[in-house]
Order: C-alpha cells, then structure tokens, then sequence
C-alpha cells in the first residue's frame, strides 16, 4: 500500500494479473444491441490504419513515425485492461481466424461479413449459430480461451447463453453466437444487408 498526494492509501498496481483480470467483462444485465454493435464501446479501439504522424516528445525516436491508430488502441487497451490485437494480425486474419474456432466447436451457419465503411466501430462481423444454451457458452468461451493462448483478448462480452445471444468484442471483430431462433429475430445478416459476404460455412 502506498500513498497519494492527498494522503489516502491507495492499493499497489505493480501487482501480476489474475485470470479474473485477463477474461472479459461480462454484464449479464447488458443485452446486445440490435444492430449487433457493442453495448459498453462507443469508440473505436482497434481501427484500420491510418496516415503516419510524427511522434510527439517523449513517444519514440525523435522524427520516428507513429499512427494515431496504433496509440488510440494502445491506449483504449490500457484503459480496458487487456491487450490489444497484436499489430502483426491484421483483422481479416483475427476474423478468419475466429471463423475456424467456430467451426471446432461445431457452430453451426457460420457467417463472415466484412462491415468495412458501414460503420467506425468494427471492420468484421462473424455470425454464427449453437444448438442450445450450454453450446453457445461452448463456443464463446473456446473462442476466447485460445485467441488468449495466441495473445489475443477480447475487450468485453455482452449477453449470456440464457440471454440466447452471446457478443464478444475483439475491437475490429464483433463475434454473434445466436441460437436460430433468436439469430431468425434479430437478423443482423438483413440489418447490415449492404456489408460483404466473405465466406459462409453451413
């Protein structure tokens, strides 16, 4: 325990992160929205990359060139509390990625669709189904557990199995797990119909 300037005690930061820490926050009272965009973000934290600018005093190199990108998710990531997406992964690959998780954890209708231009807030939706309750938390949960293994977590996760409705938010890439009825309700696919189908897996 250490002090602060107006005398209080104040908790030792430097300590190691738990589980607890690493996982997503998940709000079981926070539903998704309808238009499948996340609930607790309403700023972008892993946008594409932008013009290069010079760094300011005290970031990097003298002259070095930085992106207003790379800083604006570092910084929306040391705020969340969590790693940002490796900057070597670009969000096609995250959401490819994601996609094969999908299928390992037997989803069902699995739909990439790329939102880039439609909205500022995410480049990739992936759709996809579970047959019941404890299969949505299945995939969700397998989803996170090893893009955490690969260096990757996710920034929150709204919704629950019970809600029928699972979202986890990786910044450029929002995941929906729905269960079918529930996926046929809301139609995210009809919502953003002007977004780009990229692959579909039955």
């Amino acid at each position: 325990m250490t002090r602060d300037a107006s005398g209080d005690l104040t908790r030792n930061l430097t300590r190691k992160p738990t589980q607890e820490d690493l996982d997503p926050v998940t709000d079981a009272a926070t539903r998704p929205r309808p238009d499948g965009l996340p609930s607790r973000r309403t700023t972008r934290v892993t946008p594409a990359a932008e013009a290069p600018i010079e760094a300011s005093s005290g970031e990097g190199a003298p002259g070095k060139a930085t992106t207003r990108a790379g800083r604006t998710r570092k910084a929306a990531a040391a705020a969340a509390g969590v790693a940002a997406v490796p900057e070597e992964r670009s969000s096609i690959e995250l959401a490819r990625r994601i996609v094969e998780l999908a299928e390992d954890k037997k989803a069902a209708d699995i739909a990439l669709l790329d939102l880039t231009g439609l909205t500022t807030l995410a480049d990739y939706f992936v759709i996809c189904s579970g047959g019941s309750d404890r299969q949505l938390d299945a995939i969700a949960n397998g989803i996170v557990s090893s893009l955490r293994d690969e260096k990757v977590r996710p920034f929150g996760r709204e919704g629950t199995a019970a809600s029928h409705w699972i979202l986890v938010d990786f910044g450029s890439v929002i995941v929906h797990v729905f269960t079918p009825p529930e996926r046929d309700f809301y139609q995210l696919e009809r919502h953003w119909a002007e977004a780009k189908t990229i692959l579909r897996v039955q």
